[in-house]
């Protein structure tokens, strides 16, 4: 049973990275480049379709995941996918002409781009957008900055508040939430079990 799972999920996995590199032509859908492609699914998403997701680049995708390593020149690129047909890639576009707003440039686009509330509320779920002094910034016990949709290992055995059962060391977690109001707690599946989880004893992978 396990397997057939796994290979339902394959097939939906190759089904979805077909439609992309159709309707991107096999290019970023941000910066245009054509190497190192990969499906992107938009965080806090959990299902996988192909209006929440895009065909996006290893440098794209690096400096989404990784606000640290961002680079605002790159995002340059911005100018033309903003103005996407699709709606996923105006989100993506949004989230990071909102985080890079401080540049100048980035503001001017985001007066210039339009989104329906149902996508500009999806496009805030990540917390892109906020004033600095109001957003909350989680990070692991490294201080590398956590996202919504991250995966994270646990670095040491974890009791779960309210049941016998113990989350072992190295067990990864995967499409981890953010608390939007305490740094400290994020939130994952462990099993089957939905769990609280204190960013003090994560690792992100």
């Amino acid at each position: 049973m396990i397997s057939c799972n796994i290979a339902a999920i394959n097939l939906i996995v190759m089904s979805l990275e077909r439609e992309l590199k159709k309707r991107s032509d096999s290019k970023c859908e941000l910066c245009g480049s054509d190497e190192a492609l990969q499906v992107y699914i938009l965080p806090p998403t959990k299902s996988e379709s192909l209006d929440k997701a895009i065909m996006a680049c290893t440098t794209c995708t690096t400096q989404i995941n990784d606000p640290e390593s961002t680079d605002a020149n790159h995002w340059r690129c911005l100018n033309d996918s903003m103005w996407s047909e699709h709606q996923p890639v105006q989100i993506v576009a949004w989230r990071m002409l909102s985080r890079l707003r401080n540049e100048g440039w980035p503001q001017d686009l985001l007066d210039m781009m339009y989104l329906d509330d149902e996508a500009l509320a999806f496009a805030k779920a990540t917390g892109e957008g906020e004033e600095d002094t109001d957003k909350v910034i989680h990070r692991d016990v490294n201080g590398i900055v956590l996202q919504t949709g991250d995966s994270v290992v646990l670095i040491k055995d974890l009791k779960v508040k309210g049941s016998s059962m113990i989350a072992k060391q190295g067990t990864a977690v995967r499409n981890i939430r953010l608390d939007r109001d305490n740094e400290k707690y994020i939130e994952g599946k462990v099993g089957p079990t939905q769990i609280v989880i204190i960013t003090d004893y994560v690792k992100k992978l």
